[in-house]
């Protein structure tokens, strides 16, 4: 796949994330969340807005992975890995474009 296309998938996830975001607000404060309902929905309201804020918290992430594939792409480094420096496989890049490093050095991560 060429790099063209990889920045194109990149643009199209961003510009969804954003979009996303600036359409839809949390759905309730804690402060109102807390005071309707009895202990069992008020603690419903409560988990419902921990999870929008932890679901905000990874778009921010992958947004921001996304934003640096996208300077390596104008770098002409996208698709190099890190920490080796080799090229990371097209099969992960099309599962993961805004990944920063290889399969391998990411299970090393992990151990």
């Amino acid at each position: 796949m060429e790099v063209a296309v990889f920045r194109e998938v990149l643009v199209k996830k961003r510009d969804e994330i954003r979009e996303l975001h600036g359409l839809r607000p949390l759905a309730a404060s804690m402060d109102t969340n807390t005071r309707q309902g009895d202990v069992a929905d008020q603690a419903t309201g409560t988990n419902e807005v921990h999870v929008q804020l932890r679901l905000r918290q990874t778009d921010a992430k992958i947004l921001q992975a996304i934003e640096e594939a996208l300077t390596r792409i104008d770098k002409g480094t996208y698709g190099l890995c890190r920490d080796c420096g080799e090229p990371i496989s097209e099969p992960r890049l099309q599962a993961i474009p805004w990944t920063r490093v290889c399969i391998h050095c990411k299970e090393k991560q992990k151990s």
